[in-house]
């Protein structure tokens, strides 16, 4: 959204003019990082009783204001905006208030930014549009047209079939699954993704008639494909194309890993390099049973057959690490908690090891290593662990 839409919706909101669309719309602006400087800046211009303020408590401000728009929308059928006014009045005098303090502590800093510490699920439209999923809750998805194209009931959410023959070219949406977190997407042709934390999926919210179903992932999925001979499905991982047809396998394509592998349970599958692929592109062709191995840096595709279970029990819960050096089973147990785990132990690094966690809470699993390995931690935060 244009920042002169954003400074438009906040003054409908301070002035009670807002509608309940609108209302969605400014929440969702307002948790962009890139939004808190417009925020900022259109308050301090318009409310401060000092036009040379330099600094001010932003952080209580914009927390207020996001606070009081939650409340809104959960009050929205018997709420008419009556007390907006009101409440404007509370983050303008929390503004003037933490310019006082701030002035005599710092003459240095501008303004502070707050950045929201939640962590959403998000699904972006191809216009731009940034819609919240919230996993215990139900929504809605519309494309830019106001048709409802799928909805969203707790961890999945499911596409409709509606083909557009006549359509040139397909509308993408973009899904974000972010750390400490999975989700499961229906696309329109039946096909379902299971996303891991720390992925997204950009794909069309309706595959032409006539044309290739093209997805491009980042992150790791394990994909159950819904067979169409006329219309082959290609995964996209920046260099690397898969090409199904209607099969199940798991991908994973984290940009910083140094390998992309793709482990196939049922089907056939084509690994591809390179960006682009045609038809008289060379691949290498999986067969149940095994993994494909793509090296990032020198293109090279290695095949080897596998325990498909170890890579796919991610998706019931389960993590299995099997001959995994310890600074790869740290980084999955990051993803996965979404917590940061500084290793202080070099000789640990390529050390490989052999375990496998349901669902439990990491200072557990963290627990066994050291039990077993004598590898000890520390916790410094809900979101920081050093390993010793």
């Amino acid at each position: 959204m244009k920042p002169k839409k954003v400074i438009g919706l906040i003054v409908k909101y301070i002035t009670s003019s807002i509608s309940s669309e609108e209302l969605d719309q400014l929440e969702i602006e307002l948790l962009k990082p890139s939004n808190t400087l417009l925020f900022n800046e259109y308050i301090r211009l318009n409310y401060s009783i000092d036009r040379k303020m330099k600094s001010y408590d932003t952080e209580k401000s914009k927390r207020l204001l996001l606070d009081k728009i939650k409340k809104d929308k959960s009050n929205l059928k018997r709420f008419k905006y009556r007390g907006v006014l009101k409440y404007a009045a509370i983050i303008i005098f929390s503004i003037t208030l933490g310019y006082f303090v701030n002035e005599n502590l710092s003459k240095k800093s501008q303004y502070r930014a707050f950045t929201p510490k939640e962590n959403f699920i998000t699904l972006e439209r191809e216009d731009g549009n940034i819609q919240i999923i919230s996993e215990d809750g139900t929504s809605e998805v519309m494309d830019s047209e106001g048709n409802v194209v799928g909805s969203q009931v707790g961890n999945q959410l499911v596409y409709t079939n509606a083909s557009k023959a006549g359509s040139r070219e397909p509308m993408y949406n973009t899904l974000h699954v972010p750390y400490g977190k999975h989700f499961e997407l229906k696309l329109s042709d039946g096909s379902i993704a299971y996303l891991n934390s720390g992925s997204s999926l950009k794909y069309p919210v309706d595959f032409i008639t006539g044309k290739e179903r093209r997805v491009y992932l980042s992150g790791e999925a394990f994909l159950d494909v819904a067979k169409d001979t006329e219309r082959p499905f290609i995964v996209n991982a920046a260099d690397l194309n898969i090409r199904v047809f209607g099969t199940k396998f798991n991908i994973s394509a984290y940009p910083e890993d140094p390998l992309k592998e793709v482990v196939l349970v049922e089907g056939s599958v084509g690994m591809y390099p390179g960006k682009e692929m045609s038809d008289d592109s060379e691949g290498t062709m999986l067969v149940p049973g095994h993994k494909g191995s793509y090296d990032n840096v020198h293109g090279n595709i290695n095949t080897e057959p596998v325990v498909t279970s170890i890579y796919t029990s991610w998706v019931n819960g389960v993590m299995v690490f099997r001959n995994m050096t310890f600074e790869n089973i740290l980084k999955k147990l990051e993803r996965h908690y979404d917590v940061k785990i500084v290793n202080n132990n070099g000789k640990l690094a390529s050390a490989k090891f052999n375990a496998s966690f349901g669902e439990m809470p990491i200072h557990k699993i963290l627990d066994y290593f050291k039990a077993e390995y004598h590898i000890d931690y520390s916790v410094i935060n809900d979101h920081e662990i050093i390993v010793n």
